[in-house]
């Protein structure tokens, strides 16, 4: 699995608290949440509908959809285009989301 790590701390960034499958995690103002969860380390975001495999966050530009996330019980939310925001709730997405879920 690969590794991430921000760059540089740039000072005094307000800290944003959320939850990922339950657990804390800590983003940065200006975050998505796909880069918060990889600065975290937090690992897949999905998995496959046909394969079942662990899956996340490629492009980082909302084309592939491979980083889709439940955020606040609404499934199928891309993680790269949603700015974290204080005590949302995140759960990776398993398999596909009901026709009638579609946020």
């Amino acid at each position: 699995m690969m590794s991430f790590a921000r760059l540089s701390d740039p000072g005094r960034v307000r800290r944003i608290a959320f939850l990922f499958e339950g657990e804390p995690v800590e983003g940065r103002e200006g975050d998505t949440v796909a880069t918060a969860l990889l600065a975290a380390g937090a690992g897949a975001t999905r998995t496959s509908t046909v394969s079942g495999a662990a899956r996340g966050a490629y492009c980082m530009m909302g084309v592939c959809f491979e980083c889709l996330v439940e955020i606040d019980g609404v499934p199928n939310r891309q993680a790269c285009l949603v700015a974290v925001a204080e005590g949302m709730r995140v759960r990776r997405q398993r398999g596909p989301a009901a026709l009638g879920d579609v946020g």
